[in-house]
C-alpha cells in the first residue's frame, strides 16, 4: 500500500480532476480519496474587507428592529456651571 498526498483545485464546474502517476501498470487498484478543504490564507487587507462585510451584514439584519419600540431619552437634569479653564 502506498499513500500519495497531492493538492488540487476544484473549478466552477465542481469537478475534481486527479492525475496521479503510479509505478504500477496494467494493475487493478483500490483508491481511497479523502477531501480536506484548505483554509485560504488571507492578507490583512482581505481580513479588513471581511470584517467590513460582516459589519454591513449585521447592520442589514438589525436595521429598524426598534421601530415599534423606539428608544426614549429622558431629561438629563441640570448640570453645575464650572469656571472656564484659562
Amino acid at each position: 500500500m502506498q499513500s500519495i498526498k497531492i493538492r488540487s483545485y476544484v473549478g466552477k464546474d465542481g469537478m475534481l480532476h486527479l492525475d496521479i502517476p503510479v509505478e504500477m501498470i496494467e494493475t487493478e487498484l483500490e483508491v481511497m480519496v479523502i477531501l480536506k478543504p484548505i483554509k485560504k490564507q488571507t492578507t490583512s487587507l482581505e481580513e479588513e474587507e471581511l470584517k467590513q462585510l460582516e459589519w454591513h451584514e449585521f447592520i442589514d439584519k438589525t436595521y429598524g428592529c426598534l421601530r415599534d419600540d423606539p428608544i426614549m431619552r429622558h431629561p438629563q437634569g441640570e448640570y453645575e456651571q464650572r469656571e472656564p479653564i484659562e
